[in-house]
Protein backbone atom coordinates (compact mmCIF):
# COMPACT_ATOMS: atom_id res chain seq x y z
CA UNK A 1 0.00 0.00 0.00
CA UNK A 2 1.46 3.32 -1.22
CA UNK A 3 1.50 6.27 1.32
CA UNK A 4 0.39 9.65 0.52
CA UNK A 5 4.24 11.16 0.50
CA UNK A 6 5.12 8.18 -1.58
CA UNK A 7 2.01 9.03 -4.44
CA UNK A 8 2.71 13.04 -4.05
CA UNK A 9 6.46 12.26 -4.91
CA UNK A 10 5.48 10.07 -7.92
CA UNK A 11 2.82 12.62 -9.26
CA UNK A 12 6.06 15.09 -8.91
CA UNK A 13 8.26 13.34 -10.66
CA UNK A 14 5.68 12.23 -13.66
CA UNK A 15 5.35 15.85 -13.94
CA UNK A 16 8.63 16.98 -14.34
CA UNK A 17 9.38 13.85 -16.49
CA UNK A 18 6.90 15.18 -18.72
CA UNK A 19 8.52 18.99 -18.72
CA UNK A 20 11.96 17.35 -19.54
CA UNK A 21 10.20 15.53 -22.08
CA UNK A 22 9.22 18.60 -23.49
CA UNK A 23 12.12 20.98 -22.82
CA UNK A 24 14.44 18.06 -24.55
CA UNK A 25 12.18 17.88 -27.29
CA UNK A 26 12.18 21.82 -28.13
CA UNK A 27 15.98 21.79 -27.88
CA UNK A 28 16.06 18.88 -30.56
CA UNK A 29 14.24 19.84 -32.53
CA UNK A 30 15.68 23.89 -32.76
CA UNK A 31 19.27 22.38 -33.22
CA UNK A 32 18.00 19.72 -35.89
CA UNK A 33 15.96 22.30 -37.47
CA UNK A 34 18.99 24.85 -37.54
CA UNK A 35 21.35 22.00 -38.81
CA UNK A 36 19.03 21.17 -42.04
CA UNK A 37 18.83 24.91 -42.45
CA UNK A 38 22.37 25.91 -42.66
CA UNK A 39 23.81 22.45 -43.97
CA UNK A 40 26.14 22.81 -41.30
CA UNK A 41 26.44 20.71 -37.86
CA UNK A 42 28.11 22.98 -35.51
CA UNK A 43 29.86 22.01 -32.43
CA UNK A 44 27.30 23.79 -30.37
CA UNK A 45 24.03 22.11 -32.09
CA UNK A 46 26.26 18.98 -32.31
CA UNK A 47 26.44 18.82 -28.32
CA UNK A 48 22.69 19.81 -28.22
CA UNK A 49 21.39 17.21 -30.41
CA UNK A 50 23.55 14.45 -28.40
CA UNK A 51 22.78 16.04 -24.69
CA UNK A 52 18.95 16.59 -25.91
CA UNK A 53 18.18 13.53 -27.42
CA UNK A 54 20.06 10.96 -24.35
CA UNK A 55 18.19 13.37 -21.97
CA UNK A 56 14.44 12.51 -24.05
CA UNK A 57 15.44 8.83 -23.93
CA UNK A 58 16.61 8.98 -20.42
CA UNK A 59 13.58 10.74 -19.43
CA UNK A 60 11.05 7.97 -21.48
CA UNK A 61 12.57 5.13 -19.99
CA UNK A 62 12.70 6.47 -16.62
CA UNK A 63 8.94 6.52 -16.61
CA UNK A 64 8.52 3.42 -18.59
CA UNK A 65 10.71 1.83 -15.90
CA UNK A 66 9.08 3.52 -13.16
CA UNK A 67 5.34 2.43 -14.45
CA UNK A 68 6.44 -1.29 -14.57
CA UNK A 69 7.93 -1.21 -11.70
CA UNK A 70 4.62 0.20 -10.37
CA UNK A 71 1.96 -1.93 -12.34
CA UNK A 72 3.71 -5.12 -13.75
CA UNK A 73 6.20 -5.92 -10.28
CA UNK A 74 5.89 -9.35 -11.20
CA UNK A 75 7.01 -9.26 -14.07
CA UNK A 76 9.74 -6.66 -14.04
CA UNK A 77 11.51 -7.98 -11.15
CA UNK A 78 12.08 -11.07 -13.14
CA UNK A 79 15.78 -11.09 -13.23
CA UNK A 80 16.55 -10.86 -17.05
CA UNK A 81 13.60 -7.94 -17.64
CA UNK A 82 14.93 -6.35 -14.10
CA UNK A 83 18.74 -6.09 -15.13
CA UNK A 84 18.09 -5.03 -18.79
CA UNK A 85 15.74 -1.89 -17.56
CA UNK A 86 18.80 -1.41 -15.23
CA UNK A 87 21.70 -1.16 -17.63
CA UNK A 88 20.12 0.84 -20.28
CA UNK A 89 18.88 3.34 -17.67
CA UNK A 90 22.83 3.43 -16.10
CA UNK A 91 23.76 3.90 -20.09
CA UNK A 92 21.30 6.58 -20.98
CA UNK A 93 22.88 8.22 -17.51
CA UNK A 94 26.58 8.37 -18.03
CA UNK A 95 25.75 9.28 -21.85
CA UNK A 96 23.59 12.37 -20.73
CA UNK A 97 26.20 13.11 -17.74
CA UNK A 98 29.10 12.96 -20.37
CA UNK A 99 27.22 15.32 -22.96
CA UNK A 100 26.48 17.97 -19.99
CA UNK A 101 30.28 17.71 -19.38
CA UNK A 102 31.55 18.60 -23.09
CA UNK A 103 29.15 21.61 -22.97
CA UNK A 104 30.80 22.89 -20.12
CA UNK A 105 34.41 22.36 -21.95
CA UNK A 106 32.68 24.28 -25.10
CA UNK A 107 31.62 27.13 -22.95
CA UNK A 108 34.89 27.12 -21.72
CA UNK A 109 36.95 26.66 -24.98
CA UNK A 110 34.89 29.07 -26.87
CA UNK A 111 35.16 31.93 -23.96
CA UNK A 112 37.97 31.77 -22.04
CA UNK A 113 40.93 33.75 -23.06
CA UNK A 114 43.36 31.77 -22.10
CA UNK A 115 46.88 32.27 -24.07
CA UNK A 116 48.83 28.65 -23.56
CA UNK A 117 48.94 26.83 -26.69
CA UNK A 118 47.44 24.07 -25.93
CA UNK A 119 44.67 26.24 -25.09
CA UNK A 120 44.80 28.01 -28.46
CA UNK A 121 45.27 24.82 -30.53
CA UNK A 122 41.84 23.52 -28.50
CA UNK A 123 40.00 26.70 -29.70
CA UNK A 124 40.75 25.96 -33.06
CA UNK A 125 40.51 22.14 -33.13
CA UNK A 126 36.82 22.22 -30.94
CA UNK A 127 34.77 21.80 -33.94
CA UNK A 128 36.78 18.65 -35.82
CA UNK A 129 37.34 17.36 -32.06
CA UNK A 130 33.72 17.39 -30.76
CA UNK A 131 32.40 15.11 -32.59
CA UNK A 132 35.18 12.38 -31.73
CA UNK A 133 34.67 13.34 -28.36
CA UNK A 134 31.17 12.56 -28.40
CA UNK A 135 31.51 9.55 -29.88
CA UNK A 136 34.10 8.42 -27.25
CA UNK A 137 32.23 9.49 -24.55
CA UNK A 138 29.13 7.29 -25.86
CA UNK A 139 31.46 4.65 -26.27
CA UNK A 140 33.04 4.65 -22.82
CA UNK A 141 29.45 5.05 -21.65
CA UNK A 142 28.34 1.62 -23.24
CA UNK A 143 31.60 -0.22 -21.91
CA UNK A 144 31.26 0.99 -18.42
CA UNK A 145 27.29 0.29 -18.15
CA UNK A 146 27.58 -2.88 -20.39
CA UNK A 147 29.00 -5.25 -17.19
CA UNK A 148 26.15 -4.36 -15.32
CA UNK A 149 24.13 -6.68 -17.66
CA UNK A 150 26.23 -9.22 -16.23
CA UNK A 151 24.20 -9.93 -13.10
CA UNK A 152 26.04 -7.03 -11.17
CA UNK A 153 22.74 -6.08 -9.61
CA UNK A 154 22.42 -9.27 -7.43
CA UNK A 155 25.47 -8.69 -5.82
CA UNK A 156 24.55 -7.34 -2.82
CA UNK A 157 21.30 -10.40 -2.58
CA UNK A 158 24.26 -13.02 -3.21
CA UNK A 159 26.22 -11.37 -0.44
CA UNK A 160 23.68 -12.08 2.04
CA UNK A 161 22.96 -15.70 0.95
CA UNK A 162 24.21 -18.41 2.82
CA UNK A 163 26.95 -20.02 1.99
CA UNK A 164 28.59 -23.47 2.16
CA UNK A 165 31.37 -24.91 4.04
CA UNK A 166 33.04 -25.94 0.73
CA UNK A 167 33.12 -22.77 -1.60
CA UNK A 168 32.29 -20.16 0.89
CA UNK A 169 36.01 -18.66 0.28
CA UNK A 170 35.54 -18.74 -3.38
CA UNK A 171 32.48 -17.40 -3.25
CA UNK A 172 33.60 -14.30 -0.69
CA UNK A 173 36.28 -13.73 -2.98
CA UNK A 174 33.97 -13.26 -6.15
CA UNK A 175 31.65 -11.60 -4.46
CA UNK A 176 34.44 -8.88 -3.62
CA UNK A 177 35.52 -8.91 -7.03
CA UNK A 178 31.87 -7.83 -7.74
CA UNK A 179 31.56 -5.17 -5.35
CA UNK A 180 34.72 -3.73 -6.50
CA UNK A 181 33.70 -3.84 -9.88
CA UNK A 182 30.39 -2.19 -9.19
CA UNK A 183 31.89 0.06 -7.06
CA UNK A 184 35.11 0.99 -9.63
CA UNK A 185 31.93 1.36 -12.54
CA UNK A 186 30.27 3.77 -10.54
CA UNK A 187 33.01 5.86 -10.15
CA UNK A 188 34.28 5.87 -13.49
CA UNK A 189 30.72 6.35 -15.50
CA UNK A 190 29.63 9.26 -12.83
CA UNK A 191 33.04 11.10 -11.42
CA UNK A 192 35.15 11.31 -14.68
CA UNK A 193 32.82 13.61 -16.47
CA UNK A 194 31.54 15.25 -12.83
CA UNK A 195 35.69 16.02 -12.87
CA UNK A 196 35.83 17.51 -16.47
CA UNK A 197 32.80 19.56 -15.58
CA UNK A 198 34.45 21.37 -12.26
CA UNK A 199 37.47 21.31 -14.35
CA UNK A 200 35.88 23.93 -16.85
CA UNK A 201 33.74 25.70 -14.47
CA UNK A 202 37.24 26.73 -12.64
CA UNK A 203 39.13 27.75 -16.02
CA UNK A 204 35.97 29.84 -16.85
CA UNK A 205 36.35 31.50 -13.37
CA UNK A 206 40.10 31.86 -13.81
CA UNK A 207 39.67 33.47 -17.02
CA UNK A 208 37.02 35.62 -15.73
CA UNK A 209 39.34 37.04 -12.84
CA UNK A 210 42.04 37.37 -15.64
CA UNK A 211 39.72 39.42 -17.63
CA UNK A 212 38.44 41.63 -15.04
CA UNK A 213 41.73 43.27 -14.15
CA UNK A 214 43.51 43.38 -17.32
CA UNK A 215 39.73 45.95 -17.41
CA UNK A 216 40.46 47.66 -14.34
CA UNK A 217 44.16 48.20 -15.78
CA UNK A 218 43.33 49.76 -18.80
CA UNK A 219 39.88 51.21 -16.95
CA UNK A 220 37.88 49.79 -19.96
CA UNK A 221 33.97 49.71 -20.20
CA UNK A 222 32.92 47.40 -17.97
CA UNK A 223 30.05 46.50 -20.42
CA UNK A 224 32.45 44.76 -22.62
CA UNK A 225 30.97 41.94 -24.68
CA UNK A 226 33.87 39.19 -24.08
CA UNK A 227 32.98 40.20 -20.15
CA UNK A 228 29.09 39.54 -20.29
CA UNK A 229 30.31 36.17 -22.58
CA UNK A 230 32.31 35.42 -19.43
CA UNK A 231 29.52 36.09 -16.78
CA UNK A 232 26.60 34.49 -19.18
CA UNK A 233 28.64 31.02 -19.12
CA UNK A 234 29.34 31.21 -15.83
CA UNK A 235 25.70 31.37 -14.88
CA UNK A 236 24.74 28.55 -17.11
CA UNK A 237 27.66 26.28 -16.25
CA UNK A 238 27.43 26.72 -12.61
CA UNK A 239 23.75 26.12 -12.84
CA UNK A 240 24.03 23.08 -14.72
CA UNK A 241 26.50 22.33 -12.01
CA UNK A 242 24.19 22.23 -9.13
CA UNK A 243 21.97 19.93 -10.94
CA UNK A 244 24.60 17.60 -11.92
CA UNK A 245 26.06 17.11 -8.72
CA UNK A 246 22.38 16.73 -7.69
CA UNK A 247 21.91 14.08 -10.04
CA UNK A 248 24.97 12.67 -8.98
CA UNK A 249 24.40 12.10 -5.58
CA UNK A 250 20.91 10.52 -6.61
CA UNK A 251 22.21 7.91 -9.16
CA UNK A 252 24.62 7.04 -6.53
CA UNK A 253 22.11 6.28 -3.74
CA UNK A 254 20.29 4.47 -6.52
CA UNK A 255 22.84 1.78 -7.97
CA UNK A 256 23.79 1.30 -4.54
CA UNK A 257 20.07 0.01 -3.73
CA UNK A 258 20.35 2.56 -0.75
CA UNK A 259 17.07 2.40 0.10
CA UNK A 260 14.32 -0.39 -0.27
CA UNK A 261 11.74 -0.66 -3.18
CA UNK A 262 9.01 1.44 -3.23
CA UNK A 263 10.48 3.40 -0.13
CA UNK A 264 10.10 7.15 0.56
CA UNK A 265 13.83 7.53 0.03
CA UNK A 266 13.83 5.53 -3.61
CA UNK A 267 10.90 7.80 -4.36
CA UNK A 268 12.19 11.34 -3.49
CA UNK A 269 15.63 10.03 -6.02
CA UNK A 270 13.91 9.35 -8.57
CA UNK A 271 11.96 12.91 -8.04
CA UNK A 272 15.71 14.34 -7.78
CA UNK A 273 16.79 12.46 -11.07
CA UNK A 274 13.48 13.44 -13.28
CA UNK A 275 13.82 17.23 -11.89
CA UNK A 276 17.58 17.42 -12.99
CA UNK A 277 17.49 16.71 -16.65
CA UNK A 278 14.18 18.83 -16.83
CA UNK A 279 15.79 21.92 -14.86
CA UNK A 280 19.17 21.44 -16.95
CA UNK A 281 16.89 21.96 -20.21
CA UNK A 282 14.78 25.02 -19.06
CA UNK A 283 17.77 26.64 -18.20
CA UNK A 284 19.80 25.75 -21.82
CA UNK A 285 16.13 27.41 -23.17
CA UNK A 286 16.14 30.56 -21.25
CA UNK A 287 19.64 31.30 -21.67
CA UNK A 288 19.36 30.71 -25.66
CA UNK A 289 17.37 33.16 -27.43
CA UNK A 290 16.89 30.42 -30.13
CA UNK A 291 15.51 28.50 -28.26
CA UNK A 292 13.17 30.79 -26.39
CA UNK A 293 11.78 31.52 -29.64
CA UNK A 294 10.17 28.16 -30.31
CA UNK A 295 7.92 28.45 -27.42
CA UNK A 296 6.71 31.73 -27.98
CA UNK A 297 5.96 30.78 -31.30
CA UNK A 298 3.97 27.87 -30.90
CA UNK A 299 1.89 29.83 -28.28
CA UNK A 300 1.94 32.24 -31.09
CA UNK A 301 0.19 29.66 -33.53
CA UNK A 302 -1.77 28.13 -31.06
CA UNK A 303 -3.46 31.46 -30.17
CA UNK A 304 -4.10 32.04 -33.71
CA UNK A 305 -5.69 28.93 -34.30
CA UNK A 306 -7.90 29.45 -31.55
CA UNK A 307 -9.11 32.62 -32.44
CA UNK A 308 -9.74 32.13 -36.16
CA UNK A 309 -11.62 29.18 -34.92
CA UNK A 310 -13.99 30.99 -33.06
CA UNK A 311 -14.37 34.30 -34.74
Amino acid sequence: MFTVFYLLFLTIAIIESIAGLLGNGIILTVSSTSCIRSKILSSYDMIMIFLSLSRFFLQSWLMLDLFLSLFCEGSYYQENLFVIFKTVFVFLSYSSLWFAAWLSVFYCIKVASFTQSIFIWLKQRISSLMPWMLIASSLFSFATSLPFAWDVYNVQDNITAPLTMTNSSERRVTMKDRVFLLILLCNAGIALPLILFAFSSVLLIRSLSIHTREMKNNATDFRDPSLEAHIGAIKSVFSFLIFYVTYFISLVLILYSIFLPFSIGEIICIAVMAACPAGHSMVLIWSNPKFREAPARLLHHANCHVRTRYI
